[in-house]
């Protein structure tokens, strides 16, 4: 007979782990989904715009077999001048199901992104606080209803 007591479970994951880490790159390239259906096959440049919210940027910056790289922004009216914020750039590992927030501006405009920055120091932490802003910004976005595909989709001239 064997018995269930004396097999040891795994840990659950702790926040800010470097295997939630992986589980939050799989949450976010499940949220990059819900607005976009194939990340290979989108155009260079593509604006998503919904009444409710400001126009969402993509950029395709770099493709290759297994990731495509996009910068994903908002434009912003500061003084005259338009200022990208929150400035992100993405890559999406195709064959590992994973969407990645490499880089982000480096000081926030918007007082609700603020909460995201972190002091030089552990690259843990900094890479669980731009991935975790992703998650939220993806699921902001897909709530306000823009989509880049279908009658969402708008070349970035159009904006």
């Amino acid at each position: 007979m064997i018995a269930d007591g004396s097999i040891a479970l795994p840990c659950p994951t702790q926040p800010g782990s470097f295997t939630a880490l992986m589980h939050l790159y799989e949450s976010n390239f499940v949220r990059l989904h819900w607005l976009l259906d194939d990340v290979a096959a989108l155009p260079d440049r593509l604006c998503s715009r919904v009444r409710a919210d400001l126009p969402l940027h993509l950029e395709v910056l770099e493709r290759s077999p297994y990731t495509t790289t996009l910068h994903l922004t908002y434009f912003f009216e500061d003084g005259g001048r338009q200022v990208a914020d929150p400035d992100l750039t993405v890559r999406v590992y195709h064959d590992a199901g994973l969407a990645e927030a490499m880089a982000c501006r480096r000081q926030h405009l918007h007082h609700a992104l603020r909460a995201f920055q972190t002091a030089a120091g552990d690259e843990l932490s900094r890479r669980w606080a731009r991935n975790s802003m992703l998650s939220k910004w993806l699921e902001y976005c897909y709530d306000q209803g823009h989509r880049f595909h279908g009658d969402a989709l708008l070349a970035a001239g159009a904006c």
